[in-house]
Parts: C-alpha cells; sequence; structure tokens
C-alpha cells in the first residue's frame, strides 16, 4: 500500500535563481570582507581569545555574514517568481546551502580570508606543527575560537538568507498572517486604525 498523499505537491526549484541568489550572496559577503579590511577592522589580533576582538571587527563580521545573504536570499526569492512566502524562503535557503560548499572550496583554495575573520573556520588546518603529535594550546584554542565564529556565520547566514526570501515573496512580515490566511475575507478581523 502507498502512503502517498495525492493532495500534496511538490514544490518546482527555480535552480538558476538557487544559483545567482548564491553567487550574489559570495559577492557581496567578499565586497563587504573587502571593505572592512580597507577600513582596518578586520586586524589579526596576536591572542586568539574573543576578548581581544575589536568592535568594528565584530561588526563587520557580522554585517557581512547576515547581509550578504539577505541579498542572496532576496534575489534567489525574487527571480524564482514565487509570491508566497514559504517557496520563496526555500529558494533563499537553498541558496545558502549552495553557498556552504563554496565557502569550504574557498576555504580550502586560502580565499576565504577576504570574506573577514569569522570565516577562518573554513581554512585548513597548517601543515605544520613545531613537533610531531605535539599538542599546541594557542593553535587549538585559535582553532576552537575560528570553528565557533565559523558556525555563528553560517546560522546569521542562514537567518539572513530565511529572511531575504521572505521579503523577496512580498508577503507580510508578521507570524500572526499565517494562522488567518486560510479564513475568507469577511471572516478576518480587521485592522483598527
Amino acid at each position: 500500500m502507498d502512503n502517498y498523499d495525492s493532495s500534496l505537491r511538490p514544490w518546482p526549484m527555480s535552480w538558476s535563481a538557487v544559483w545567482i541568489g548564491a553567487l550574489a550572496a559570495v559577492a557581496v559577503g567578499l565586497l563587504i570582507g573587502l571593505l572592512g579590511y580597507a577600513m582596518g577592522a578586520h586586524e589579526v589580533a596576536k591572542a586568539a581569545a574573543f576578548k581581544h576582538v575589536r568592535a568594528t571587527s565584530l561588526i563587520f563580521s557580522i554585517a557581512g555574514a547576515f547581509f550578504a545573504f539577505v541579498v542572496g536570499g532576496w534575489i534567489a526569492g525574487r527571480m524564482s517568481g514565487y509570491r508566497r512566502s514559504e517557496p520563496a524562503i526555500l529558494h533563499g535557503a537553498m541558496a545558502w546551502l549552495l553557498t556552504v560548499p563554496m565557502m569550504l572550496t574557498l576555504g580550502a583554495l586560502g580565499a576565504v580570508r577576504f570574506f573577514g575573520g569569522w570565516w577562518g573556520g573554513f581554512s585548513a588546518n597548517p601543515a605544520f606543527t613545531p613537533i610531531p603529535g605535539a599538542v599546541d594550546t594557542a593553535m587549538a584554542e585559535a582553532m576552537r575560537n575560528n570553528a565557533l565564529a565559523a558556525f555563528a556565520a553560517l546560522a546569521l547566514g542562514l537567518i539572513g538568507a530565511v529572511i531575504g526570501g521572505w521579503m523577496a515573496s512580498g508577503e507580510p512580515m508578521t507570524l500572526t498572517y499565517y494562522r488567518r490566511r486560510d479564513l475568507h475575507l469577511e471572516e478576518r478581523p480587521r485592522r483598527i486604525a
């Protein structure tokens, strides 16, 4: 017996919209990262602790991770042509998902440093160690902090991509709108101005 519900229909994906949204997110992230370097926001700290991170570096990293994916999600959602929020958000999230392997590839090539400090967790470990098998505590702390910052950048990027896709749909960005979408117009509560 087949458990397939005939009332369910899959959402078609516009892969060209997803690819263009992912490339736009990478391009905007690169622009924000390079602007941060040009303004001196992404200076390399001598210590590996987060308490030594400058506020301007933090602002550029958070804004770069978030707004790059807002732009990418908005472009993916807008190019898909959907005017409902769910498929537009799906296209924004798929653009984010496609960007993750791109960032891993850029990290393996050593080019992720141009995006700012938070993407350092994507770069490969250095091939050298002072003594084979020895554990350097400063290096371990730096790698832990890089992984934590890369996780935060990815999480902020996903949030930004979802918000960008939602903005592209043109639907109101309120959570209560969805509870009353199935009601007829005369059954919906009226707004009092």
